[in-house]
């Protein structure tokens, strides 16, 4: 069985979008002598707080707003020659614009991350580079190109002994497998990323990499199986308030149960996830609900969309 829309899942967030830079006349206003006097201290300062307003922005769908606190960041820290911050900041526009379904500009901007990244020899952060590459082939559908891109991420991460990126760059080897009908090597994967999350006691990964397994199984058409995983990844998103999880959750939940006929059931948890997806202003699992909904009253037709971690599955990284 496919799925059209197998998502992909976030393992960190970073993003921008252009900002008018500042510019100085002969004759500097006030407010333009205050940035001339400001020291490269407060000016980096200035920059991390508009990174980390884009984070948040970016966690509640607001891309296009997330995108403006990151260009502004990222010019500051172009300013100040801050090589790390302005890697970061590229990073996270790409993961924006991937948001935006922009796929050829995410790329653009990763890949510029990636060499700063290899520049100033920052071994993580260039996993983390390579990670969200495979990211954005995966969403254009070209899994062996993604495929390739997590496994730069998956040996960096073991040679600096990064077990947390490991897990990640593991499960989202394991979607990628998923989405080309390789279930058992998707399995193996996942439960790998599974095995490392317990031991460093992940538990928003541990969630994820068990919901991964619901949708192996529930491709395989093993659905109390696929059922099992979802109710086990629910309970944890509940334990530690990951709404997106627990949202992603419910959808697949009630996936499964469209599949094996039970509709009223099915149509209780999709509900479930509308509500969750629009009291944190998540639209494109609002959309995703909605749709499965309007099959689920409809069940002659079979085109449900599963979802993952942060409504996908697949594990990204920024700073």
């Amino acid at each position: 069985m496919r799925f059209p829309n197998l998502g992909l899942s976030f393992l960190a967030l970073v993003i921008a979008t252009a900002s008018t830079p500042i510019t100085f006349s002969l004759f500097a206003s006030p407010g333009e002598l205050r940035v001339l006097a400001q020291t490269p201290q407060a000016r980096k300062a200035q920059a991390d707080r508009l990174f980390n307003q884009g984070n948040q922005q970016y966690q509640t769908s607001q891309f296009t707003a997330a995108l403006q606190s990151w260009q502004q960041a990222l010019s500051i820290y172009r300013e100040i020659k801050d090589r790390q911050g302005e890697g970061a900041a590229l990073g996270n526009l790409g993961l924006a614009y991937l948001s935006l379904g922009d796929y050829p500009k995410a790329i653009d901007y990763q890949k510029q991350w990636l060499a700063i990244a290899r520049s100033i020899q920052d071994r993580q952060s260039e996993g983390a580079a390579l990670g969200n590459l495979g990211l954005a082939y995966y969403s254009l559908g070209d899994y062996k190109q993604a495929i390739d891109y997590e496994q730069q991420w998956l040996a960096i991460a073991r040679s600096i002994q990064d077990r947390q990126s490991e897990g990640k760059a593991l499960g989202n080897l394991g979607l990628a497998y998923l989405s080309l009908g390789d279930y058992p090597k998707a399995i193996d994967y996942q439960k790998q990323w599974l095995a490392i999350a317990r031991s460093i006691q992940d538990r928003q990964s541990e969630g994820a990499a068990l919901g991964n397994l619901g949708l192996a199984y529930l491709s395989l058409g093993d659905y109390p199986k696929a059922i099992e995983y979802e109710q086990q990844w629910l309970a944890i998103a509940r334990s530690i308030q990951d709404r997106q999880g627990e949202g992603a959750a419910l959808g697949n939940l009630g996936l499964a149960y469209y599949f094996l006929g039970d509709y009223p059931k099915a149509i209780d948890y999709e509900q479930q996830l509308l509500a969750i997806a629009r009291s944190i202003q998540d639209r494109q699992s609002e959309g995703k609900a909605l749709g499965n909904l309007g099959l689920a009253y409809f069940p002659w037709e079979t085109t449900l969309k599963p979802l993952t971690t942060n409504n996908n599955g697949w594990q990204s990284h920024a700073q």
